[in-house]
């Protein structure tokens, strides 16, 4: 689908419609009161995320918000003011549509999230329509830049890409085992999961099950026992955390050592605590820890004295933010036409490190490595290990 294209009449509208604040100065001058008003532009802008009971969600939202924070606290953008306006998705398109109808009556101008490929795939068109840009932190389905939207980029990588690994894990170490996908049907697990058996057929393996699951549910002992019945040697699931940590803990409680991968979704060690040592051992995908690059040591350790681990998705809401700001300061202003056009035609120097857009608004620095899951943590997986 062609990119859609922004017209400069909207935009210059867009700039006329900041907020403005006034900040009053008074001053005794011989007994007379004098205010002085200073205008001070006001940039709106929005995240939207799962925020009751998902940390991931929590994650997205503590990057954004210290991006924010730090970002005025040097001036802000264009030496404007940022406002952040933050709104609950709940993961689910219909709340990401409300959300995204939220900021363009706020007038906001860009939108760091969603978190989940369902949500961002909800919002997308108003988001166009309305000429907002959005730069997803974790969103990974491929139709959301396959689309052709002009205004949508993201700067986690895609789940073909994702898919493409996890098959070529499996075809490597268990071509000759029973393998099961499993997957929760949402634009995230499903297709992540529907990738994977793609590449792994491409790759002449076929699996022994591909179920499904349905996501929100407090025992999935039918699951289970359906797996132990199949004799499944290896278990690869297109599913987040909360349900990951269930099935593994669960598949222990039967004694059954059934290898467990999984993928971004259970980047958090929230997965640990609903597992507890049955987690032991699982592997998954996800981009290189941000956390480890040393420039970032000075924030994460920011993060650590603050109480918050910046674990999983947190640096990358970050990056969305710095991605944004640069492309306007770049650009020399916050027109969204201007922006798109840097942001597709720069490099930005961002907590993921330096990346840069393709056409498409997809990061042109892709990349996944395997984790494991060790003593309560998610550590990189040794080449030497399984």
């Amino acid at each position: 689908m062609k990119k859609a294209a922004f017209s400069g009449h909207f935009l210059s509208a867009r700039t006329k419609r900041r907020r403005l604040k006034s900040i009053f100065a008074a001053t005794m001058l011989a007994g007379v009161t004098v205010i002085a008003t200073f205008a001070v532009a006001e940039v709106q802008i929005g995240t939207s995320v799962p925020l009751t009971n998902d940390f991931q969600g929590e994650q997205i939202h503590k990057g954004v918000e210290t991006a924010v924070a730090d970002l005025n606290a040097q001036g802000g953008v264009l030496n404007e003011q940022i406002n952040l306006l933050v709104v609950d998705d709940n993961c689910e398109g219909p709340q990401a549509l409300a959300a995204a109808q939220k900021f363009v009556a706020e007038k906001a101008i860009f939108v760091a999230g969603h978190l989940c490929s369902d949500a961002s795939l909800a919002a997308a068109e108003t988001y166009e329509k309305a000429g907002i840009i959005m730069i997803s932190p974790g969103s990974t389905n491929p139709r959301l830049t396959e689309e052709g939207r002009a205004n949508i980029f993201r700067v986690v990588g895609r789940d073909d890409q994702q898919g493409t690994i996890a098959a070529a894990k499996l075809f490597e170490h268990w071509r000759d085992k029973r393998i099961a996908i499993l997957h929760d049907g949402t634009a995230y697990g499903g297709d992540l999961a529907k990738e994977t058996k793609r590449e792994l057929n491409r790759l002449g393996v076929n699996e022994a099950l591909f179920e499904g699951l349905t996501a929100g549910l407090s025992d999935y002992s039918d699951l289970v026992d359906k797996l132990v019945a199949e004799k499944v040697d290896v278990v690869y699931g297109g599913a987040n955390y909360p349900e990951m940590a269930l099935i593994i803990r669960q598949t222990r409680e039967r004694n059954s050592n059934i290898q467990f991968i999984g993928a971004d979704g259970i980047a958090t060690e929230v997965f640990w605590e609903i597992a507890g040592s049955a987690g032991e051992g699982t592997l998954f995908t996800f981009a290189p820890d941000p956390r480890l690059i040393p420039q970032n040591k000075n924030i994460v350790e920011r993060f650590r004295t603050s109480g918050f681990e910046p674990e999983g998705y947190t640096l990358f809401g970050y990056a969305a933010v710095q991605a944004w700001a640069q492309a306007a300061e770049k650009a020399g202003t916050l027109e969204t036409s201007k922006v798109i056009a840097a942001l597709h035609s720069n490099e930005f120097d961002t907590m993921l490190g330096k990346i840069s857009f393709d056409e498409k608004g997809d990061m042109r620095q892709p990349a996944f490595v395997w984790y494991v899951w060790k003593d309560g943590k998610y550590v990189l997986k040794q080449p030497s290990t399984e």
